[in-house]
């Protein structure tokens, strides 16, 4: 039989470079191996501290008589969810509704000590400027994290501006700057 002497176009044919081999051992080890390490590094991480408090399931439903005036700061309307209770002071959850307008009481720049804070916008939008962070405009669905001591004011809110605001502990100290 008489060989074809065609050209092809295709680029030429590259081999890998070989390859050890892998035992079947190995290749069973290898994954018990990396779920260890990772193990490992979970028990390495800063966990939060419990302080050894008994912590019990809770539900809030929407009741209108529950947004009252005795929150944080004179200018809201707070809605307590029950965590601060059934977290044993571990973590705060409340809902949030600014009054208009917004101020030059609200315009104060301060920070909060908290190991986290992390706030979700339910309706409205809320324009805010963070220390090394800038202008930030906050709209329905939008959530964010403020590291702990951050720098921060509320510039401006929307007539109908409502937050989730989730707070590690529930106690904390706000501190204007």
């Amino acid at each position: 039989m008489a060989k074809s002497a065609t050209k092809s176009n295709a680029a030429p044919k590259r081999t890998a470079a070989p390859q050890p081999a892998i035992s079947a051992r190995a290749k069973r080890v290898a994954p018990k191996r990396a779920a260890t390490t990772a193990a490992a590094a979970a028990r390495k991480a800063p966990a939060l501290k419990s302080k050894d408090v008994t912590q019990f399931f809770t539900a809030s439903h929407l009741n209108e008589k529950d947004f009252k005036r005795d929150g944080l700061r004179p200018y809201a309307k707070y809605r307590d969810l029950g965590i601060a209770k059934a977290s044993g002071g571990l973590a705060r959850a409340h809902v949030i509704r600014l009054t208009p307008p917004c101020t030059d009481e609200v315009r104060k720049r301060h920070t909060h000590a908290v190991e986290l804070q992390l706030i979700y916008v339910l309706k409205g939008w809320i324009r805010n400027e963070f220390e090394g962070h800038g202008e930030q405009l906050m709209r329905e669905g939008t959530c964010w994290l403020q590291p702990p001591n951050i720098q921060h004011t509320v510039l401006d809110y929307s007539d109908d501006c409502e937050m989730l605001e989730i707070i590690v502990p529930a106690k904390f100290d706000t501190v204007e700057v």
